[in-house]
């Protein structure tokens, strides 16, 4: 069993982002650890070509088995809640004693290895944050904190954990298959619950998992701060972009970037790393690039006539 694996849960609209991540896993990968990537049994043909990058490939049912869903709810699809399902089932395939879930459209950008992972044999970092930065920007605040806030509460309750400090993460948590074992055994079963019936309720597979661990304090917790940095929303990319940030800059405190696909997906892969030009380009409107360049221009001729 490896004590550390990279797992990516994937299907076929993504498959161009697997593609990107892959190539990266393979340029920064210096330990050599295990990667682990599972699709529906349907798709499987499409990733075959990955098995000669050395990615080691399973399907949702090998994984998941019985738990999977035919029906989504909150207005997720099934095939949300089942890669969320997957996410936390796949310590029951004994391959891993702890995974770090890697987004499709996730990017390394440096050098990573088991010291990211694990503090020591068999003990993981846990990443943990109260995401204040997104508490204060407007339209995340808007838009989504204040129901995954009450959502977010929720799982807190069920698993009786009372904390007036909420700390969790979106997503790229390192799980440990102890602690998905305890929150099975421990909480799930004796009320006759699934990993299904658990995304059911709350649609957070990473919340269950980091507040079960706070709760039970099954492994000690090693506290990190985001070892990816996710763009949410373009307006974050672009004030990125206009600070002048590059992918060294970022590469000095995350070991992968991910451009949210949920709002670039039209645009295809977007890379963190091209120039700030070709990058507002994306976002931006030809009408818009000329609005932008001719303020920059009237801002400098205003300036020069000031001197």
């Amino acid at each position: 069993m490896n004590d550390i694996a990279l797992l990516i849960k994937s299907h076929m609209p993504d498959r161009p982002y697997v593609e990107r991540l892959v190539d990266s896993i393979s340029q920064f990968n210096v330990n050599g650890l295990a990667t682990y990537l599972v699709v529906p049994q349907s798709q499987r043909h499409a990733f075959i070509p990955f098995l000669e990058r050395g990615i080691e490939l399973l399907t949702d049912d090998e994984v998941a088995g019985s738990y999977l869903v035919s029906e989504g709810a909150h207005g997720l699809s099934a095939g949300y809640l089942n890669q969320e399902i997957v996410k936390l089932s796949f310590g029951e395939t004994n391959l891993v004693a702890n995974y770090f879930c890697v987004d499709s459209d996730a990017v390394f950008i440096r050098d990573f290895g088991v010291s990211d992972f694990l503090r020591r044999p068999g003990e993981p970092y846990t990443v943990l944050v109260q995401d204040k930065d997104l508490l204060t920007e407007p339209r995340y605040h808007r838009e989504h904190w204040q129901g995954r806030e009450g959502s977010i509460r929720r799982i807190m309750e069920f698993v009786g954990l009372d904390d007036p400090i909420v700390r969790t993460c979106h997503g790229h948590q390192i799980f440990s298959s102890r602690v998905l074992a305890s929150f099975r055994d421990d909480f799930l079963v004796p009320r006759g619950w699934t990993y299904a019936d658990a995304v059911r309720e709350v649609p957070y597979e990473f919340t269950w998992y980091n507040m079960w661990l706070q709760k039970s304090h099954v492994i000690p917790i090693h506290q990190i701060e985001p070892l990816v940095k996710v763009f949410h929303n373009e307006e974050q990319h672009v004030a990125s972009i206009a600070q002048g940030i590059d992918i060294e800059d970022l590469a000095r405190g995350y070991l992968a970037v991910v451009v949210n696909s949920n709002y670039s997906r039209d645009l295809g892969p977007v890379a963190a790393e091209a120039d700030k030009i070709s990058l507002m380009g994306q976002y931006l409107s030809y009408q818009e690039l000329v609005r932008v360049f001719g303020a920059k221009g009237a801002a400098t001729f205003r300036r020069r006539l000031g001197r």
